[in-house]
């Protein structure tokens, strides 16, 4: 698990296997990302890394709420892909089922989400997600 900044060619955060820079780097860089599903990836990097700025600009502006916030008193420490419908390039919706490892307060805890996903004015957007 990494916190805050991490080298160009350390481990990606997401548990994909490639380095940050082939890997969610370009994508908290500003890149658009080619499928939901690297999409999320992205998401949960911000979230373990802390890029509160990445969670804002890819959240639909339609369900954005007011206050994007990362709590850094929880460390991220694994994500599960559990399974994708939809999502890919040239679709227009996509749901991702992921769960979410983490640390807190010195208890292990798992969160579990449905995330759905909207592609709209050539990108993926985070519409919303339910546990």
């Amino acid at each position: 698990m990494v916190t805050g900044r991490t080298s160009p060619h350390a481990p990606c955060p997401c548990g994909s296997g490639e380095r940050y820079d082939g890997c969610c780097g370009p994508l908290h860089a500003g890149r658009p990302a080619a499928t939901a599903l690297a999409l999320m990836r992205s998401r949960y990097s911000a979230f373990a890394l802390g890029y509160a700025h990445h969670l804002s600009a890819t959240w639909h502006p339609g369900t954005v709420p007011g206050d994007v916030g990362v709590d850094a008193a929880t460390r991220w420490t694994g994500l599960e892909i559990i399974a994708t419908d939809g999502g890919e390039p040239g679709d227009r919706r996509g749901v991702v089922e992921f769960a979410a490892h983490y640390r807190e307060g010195g208890s292990d805890g798992v969160l579990r989400e449905r995330s759905r996903f909207v592609f709209q004015s050539g990108r993926w957007w985070y519409l919303d997600g339910r546990g």
